[in-house]
């Protein structure tokens, strides 16, 4: 007979699909019974994932077979628990599919596999090329541990306000509200957080923003699949989805589970965009690919996705960024700040929003 630690640890084995995190840590078991003739477990999915359990069944199976020989296993799926959270009336329902930001029409949501492909300066310009489209635009750095849009859009040190009703009034700079863990925090400042405390933060920035009326709104997603990409999940409906990569074949390998992380989280996905592709002399416009060239287009084409081109390394672009002045804002008739544009008008499209002009 198997103990109760050693059937959980079992089940620790269990990834949530799509995440890099097990089933027993994010919530998902409720309960486990041990008797002379049974292993029972109580298992809740989350909203939004009801076929989870006939998912994973097959590998708990497998898991538990292994640990306890021939003794029968029971599987009850049961609702989640409710929360107090979800007991007051001013919260918002639970579950992708029926929940919107109040005041938002789109979620535009941009994430990369793994760290360091250029993501936040991604979605910093494509917020403002979207603004620059004539949308009203939002941007949500949802990067709890690592958050650089302050950085990138030049409020360092910057604090927002909060109303007499506790609600956030986001930051404007360069012309978009924004919010960002960087405002509550000095930027050397360590964010070391578990994670109920990044879920309880994620909400607040969700549904606990004057966000005003809003076409769309960027996230910036951070690297991996984890406690903000759940929470996101369970609570809001994003329209579409934006994996960016470079053209290296260790960040293409982390494409494929930042689009397996978005099905199962429902979000269309909406295209690749290859960062980096290659740099660029700014005195001779020589393109040299340091990283490889064609790699985001192959993978794209494997997975059947849109590929929504390539942004080359340019010095401007990562210079403007430390400056606090990103390329769309400063030098909006640049090649790069065009990119961004064509960039936007392309995901305008997809997320079928004309312009609010």
């Amino acid at each position: 007979m198997p103990t109760l630690d050693e059937v959980r640890e079992a089940l620790r084995q269990v990834k949530f699909p799509g995440f890099s995190r097990d089933i027993v840590s994010f919530g998902v078991v409720q309960d486990i019974t041990l008797s002379a003739d049974r292993i029972r477990l109580v298992l809740a999915p989350p909203a939004g994932t009801p076929d989870l359990i006939a998912r994973l069944r097959p590998e708990i199976e497998e898991r538990i077979s292994a640990l306890a020989g021939r003794l029968p296993l029971e599987i009850v799926e049961v609702a989640p628990p409710a929360t107090k959270a979800q007991g007051r009336a001013t919260d918002p329902p639970h579950g992708h599919g029926d929940t919107r930001i109040a005041g938002v029409r789109a979620i535009l949501a941009v994430a990369g596999g793994k760290g360091g492909v250029g993501k936040s300066t991604v979605a910093t310009n494509l917020a403002l090329a979207l603004a620059a489209e004539g949308l009203r635009t939002g941007l949500l750095d949802a990067d709890v541990y690592g958050p650089s849009t302050t950085l990138l859009l030049g409020v360092e040190g910057a604090h927002t306000r909060v109303t007499p009703e506790k609600r956030i009034v986001p930051l404007v700079a360069h012309g978009i509200p924004m919010v960002s863990m960087g405002l509550f925090v000095e930027q050397k400042q360590a964010v070391i957080w578990r994670g109920p405390m990044v879920t309880k933060l994620v909400r607040e920035f969700l549904h606990n923003v004057e966000w005003g009326e809003l076409d769309v709104l960027v996230l910036d997603l951070p690297p991996g699949t984890g406690d903000v990409q759940l929470t996101l999940a369970q609570q809001v409906s994003m329209d579409g989805g934006l994996i960016v990569t470079t053209p290296q074949e260790v960040a293409l390998a982390d494409v494929r589970r930042g689009m397996r992380m978005f099905e199962q989280m429902h979000v269309p996905v909406l295209g690749v965009l290859e960062n980096m592709s290659g740099y660029v002399c700014p005195h001779c416009s020589h393109e040299t690919l340091i990283f490889g060239s064609g790699g985001g287009q192959r993978l794209a084409a494997e997975l059947s996705l849109p590929f929504l081109g390539s942004i080359p390394l340019l010095p401007a672009v990562g210079a403007r960024g430390d400056e606090g002045t990103p390329i769309v804002a400063s030098e909006p008739q640049s090649p790069a700040a065009l990119r961004f544009r064509e960039l936007a008008r392309d995901l305008m499209r997809s997320l079928a929003l004309g312009s609010a002009a």
